[in-house]
């Protein structure tokens, strides 16, 4: 039997694991009796609040032959129907009948589902390498009960002369995403960056292309039926996060190019060719400079990412107090070129208030880029780690639709390209201990009194 506990709807894995169990389970396999399965839900109350606490145990039996115990504790949530839920386990203590666990936290909707009078188990194991671990006691409390904090009423008894004592208790309300948006919070959409160098990978070296926007064969083609890559990407992304931009004027910045008259390489020059003010009127004047600076720059290498990554990065630091959080969208074809620069100038980003989304066009490998994601292994340099993940790196030859329809591939790549950023925004918030603002109290037309309810 299995038992599923979905919070706030199934993710895409508990799907795939759900529908593969049914297909076995339904099925059947050949000549084999398989079972049944039962699948157990529970609506989540609308619980914000989350708790830390920490415990301690004081006199626990002995259980290895050698030393003494490894001790852990095991909580469980009561379901509606009697039944358990495990919902969190702390870290093993070695060695010692005295253990001190660390503080965790956890939030009160897993805990109790926000009925503070739930009952919630606690067992106490000693830990044992082959999983056979060993019990050594249990107590039932509940949230309200643990509310009280360290006294004498949280000293539990799991067996005679053996204690769990709740060391601390602190709650806190879990803000979201979305009230820091109503606080007034703003993005600021600082720079749509577009790597101009279209790209031939030989055997053993790369060589600068052209690449003439006039010619099919460049990613840049400006075609009179449909938009490129590039345009694409930009429009899917632009579109959706330029609702969180008051005034909605963004810089737009390109590189890799050799600018008019004199020739000179450029890796941070303007779209709209005004460097003293490079700013655009909504995403369709953006897409309105990309075009015509294709017809006046001439496309040039090497890929270098620092340069504009410490541009956005200089803005970004001088922004506090998390009024504004900064979003660079890159989109490039071409290999890094600068990659221990890149790198150094991500991990100093890191501590500021900005994003980094990384998109890639047109076939070339971008092995390079998947190590600045960061998702694996936190992104370093010179021994210095990223103090966050702030980048997002997603290759746009996934989202292209064998149909032909454009705007789904748009859609699709724009949920994915977006999906880390509430997560890194909230996490430069929490870091530095930022919260959001009131909200605003509602408008009210003028000459309408405000009505109140007695």
């Amino acid at each position: 039997m299995s038992l599923f506990c979905l919070q706030q709807g199934p993710s895409w894995k508990e799907v795939l694991v759900y529908q593969c169990l049914c297909f076995v389970f339904n099925r059947g396999l050949p000549g084999k009796k398989c079972g049944n399965i039962i699948v157990k839900a529970e609506e989540m109350g609308n619980c914000r609040e989350s708790v830390m606490m920490q415990f301690c145990g004081n006199k626990l039996d002995k259980k290895d032959f050698f030393g003494k115990s490894d001790p852990f504790l095991v909580f469980y949530r009561c379901n509606e129907d009697g039944t358990f839920t495990t919902c969190h386990k702390t870290e093993v203590v070695k060695n010692t009948l005295n253990p001190v666990w660390q503080a965790f936290k956890i939030p009160v909707r897993a805990l109790c589902n926000g009925d503070y009078d739930r009952t919630i188990k606690i067992e106490c194991y000693d830990w044992d390498r082959d999983g056979s671990h060993d019990f050594i006691g249990e107590f039932s409390t509940s949230y309200r009960e643990l509310s009280r904090g360290q006294s004498q009423f949280n000293v539990y008894e799991v067996s005679v002369c053996v204690c769990v004592t709740l060391l601390s208790f602190l709650v806190d309300i879990e803000v979201t995403f979305l009230d820091y948006i109503k606080g007034g919070h703003s993005f600021l959409y600082l720079a749509l960056l577009f790597h101009y160098c279209t790209l031939l990978l030989l055997s053993h070296y790369r060589t600068c292309f052209p690449g003439n926007p006039t010619q099919p064969t460049s990613l840049h083609y400006m075609s009179p039926y449909q938009m490129n890559a590039y345009a694409m990407a930009m429009k899917a992304v632009g579109e959706i996060i330029q609702d969180y931009d008051s005034d909605k004027m963004f810089p737009a910045l390109g590189f890799g190019a050799k600018l008019p008259p004199d020739g000179r390489v450029s890796h941070e020059f303007a779209l709209n060719g005004n460097p003293q003010n490079p700013y655009c009127a909504g995403v369709d004047g953006v897409m309105e400079a990309y075009y015509q600076s294709l017809k006046s720059v001439c496309l040039y290498g090497p890929t270098n990412f620092s340069p504009v990554i410490n541009h956005v990065a200089r803005y970004a630091a001088s922004v506090k107090d998390g009024s504004q959080y900064f979003i660079l969208l890159i989109i490039t074809d071409g290999v890094i070129s600068d990659m221990a620069q890149t790198k150094e100038s991500i991990v100093n980003a890191s501590c500021h208030p900005m994003s980094i989304i990384i998109i890639g066009v047109g076939p070339a490998e971008f092995d390079a880029m998947i190590e600045l994601d960061g998702d694996e292994v936190r992104i370093s340099s010179k021994g210095r780690y990223a103090e966050r993940d702030i980048v997002q790196f997603v290759p746009f030859r996934d989202y292209t639709d064998r149909t032909g329809n454009h705007i789904l591939s748009m859609a699709r790549l724009a949920k994915d390209v977006l999906a880390e950023i509430p997560d890194q925004f909230l996490s430069y918030m929490r870091i530095r201990g930022i919260k959001p603002s009131p909200a605003p109290p509602p408008y009210t037309p003028p000459g309408h009194p405000l009505q109140t309810q007695i």
